[in-house]
């Protein structure tokens, strides 16, 4: 019996000396901060974390047990394996649980982007502002870096909006007094070209021809028409022109948020990123700050890109009209940059016009030209411009391209149309960022048909 009771008071001060050792230690341990702050050096990612002794390290593995032996002696026996294991086990097959959990994951990852979508539905406007900033930033970025070099970054941001104002303000200048330079010689041009296309459609090859009283007749029908409903729709269309009016002063209020929020970004944009930064925990921040940045990259090298390809289109275009001696050169080049932001349909729309103002002009000898000309431009655009201005940040798909821009018009109309591939790309960049792919396949593996079938 003494020796029970000598082996149970040996067991206690054990215990009791491992439990005053292990608080011992635990209270000599400094306290580290939850969320250190970023460095605002050269290199932001590394983290101030201060020098500090780690803590002990505690026992790992299943809970020990105990038990008096019959020399006095404290002896330790781990638990069985099968006994802690036992309560991780579960009834559902794995493969349920596999898929079942990756579902679940699907379902969360939809319901954030619906959430995005709907918020942005929302505020629009404010959207949209918040893109001509990034649109504007990523242009003049480079401008503004090699100011910076020379004079106060702030000075820097202040020449380059100035500038970038001068160079549109001049080029809408120069369009208007184009035309109304040449609207005189238009007029008559134009006069003469609808002589051609009735003459045209009165004796020209087609299997069916109308006399120039039929289409005089149509075109007064149509005036009566127009204005019978002018007479009736006086009311709507009071309501429409005022209600114009209030959206020219949206669209003035858009550009002076967009500007304000572009000055920011340009004078103080890595600051305010670093900011936002410190703000993540510290194992987050260098995986965010990389895939913003390839997002950054791709956003901005399709901004620089498309606006360089869209001054080239704009310039030969207008030479080839110029040439052709079509009148209103200057406001269909500028109609032709205008189309060339928007992927797919805007430049066989401004195509189109430039073949319309050609046939009326020219008649249709010329038209053809025009039409011919503009679409090697096109050609030139898409086989030796972008490859060799935007390279590699861009490259999607054609089919990817022409879904992006069909769901994006269906969604939120022409503004739609403009967002959506540089939305796409970004998108995938940032995955192609935070992803580890498996190795490529170099072709498809062989499959049995007659085995598939017997199956």
């Amino acid at each position: 019996m003494n020796r029970f009771t000598r082996a149970a008071k040996a067991v206690t001060r054990a215990g009791s000396r491992a439990m005053r050792s292990s608080g011992n230690a635990l209270s000599r341990v400094r306290r580290r901060p939850a969320n250190p702050p970023m460095s605002t050096s050269a290199t932001p990612l590394v983290p101030n974390t201060p020098t500090a002794s780690p803590p002990p390290r505690l026992p790992e593995g299943p809970p020990r047990r105990y038990r008096a032996t019959t020399a006095g002696r404290v002896s330790v026996r781990r638990m069985p394996e099968r006994a802690v294991s036992s309560r991780g086990q579960s009834s559902v097959p794995r493969w349920l649980s596999k898929y079942g959990l990756g579902a679940w994951y699907l379902i969360g990852i939809v319901l954030v982007i619906s959430g995005i979508v709907f918020v942005t539905a929302k505020i629009e406007l404010v959207f949209i502002a918040v893109f001509l900033a990034l649109v504007a930033t990523s242009v003049l970025w480079p401008i503004v870096s090699w100011l910076a070099l020379f004079m106060p970054r702030p000075l820097a941001t202040a020449l380059s909006l100035f500038g970038a104002f001068g160079v549109f303000g001049g080029l809408m200048f120069y369009v208007g007094y184009s035309v109304s330079g040449e609207w005189n010689d238009l007029a008559t041009k134009f006069s003469d070209g609808v002589d051609t296309i009735i003459d045209f459609l009165e004796r020209g090859p087609l299997p069916w021809h109308l006399t120039r009283q039929e289409i005089t007749d149509g075109v007064k029908d149509l005036v009566d028409k127009g204005t019978t409903y002018v007479q009736e729709n006086a009311g709507d269309l009071a309501s429409q022109v005022l209600s114009n009016a209030g959206t020219v002063a949206i669209i003035f209020t858009i550009l002076a948020l967009s500007l304000f929020i572009a000055v920011f970004f340009l004078t103080t944009g890595d600051k305010m990123w670093l900011w936002f930064l410190n703000l993540l925990p510290a194992r987050n921040r260098e995986n965010t700050h990389r895939a913003a940045a390839a997002g950054w990259l791709t956003f901005s090298g399709y901004a620089r890109g498309t606006m360089i390809v869209a001054v080239s289109d704009g310039i030969f275009a207008f030479i080839l009209l110029w040439i052709l001696d079509i009148p209103l050169a200057a406001p269909l080049a500028v109609l032709v940059i205008i189309g060339a932001f928007i992927p797919l349909v805007g430049a066989p729309a401004a195509m189109v016009i430039a073949m319309v103002v050609a046939l009326a002009a020219g008649g249709v000898g010329k038209a053809a030209i025009v039409g011919i000309g503009i679409a090697l431009i096109g050609q030139f655009e898409g086989h030796v411009l972008q490859p060799l201005v935007m390279g590699k940040q861009v490259s999607l798909h054609p089919v990817v391209v022409a879904v992006g821009v069909t769901a994006g018009t269906f969604a939120v109309g022409l503004f739609g149309a403009i967002i959506a591939i540089p939305i796409i790309s970004v998108v995938w960049a940032v995955y192609r960022t935070l992803s580890n792919p498996d190795p490529p396949m170099s072709r498809l593996p062989h499959v049995d048909e007659d085995e598939l079938i017997a199956e």
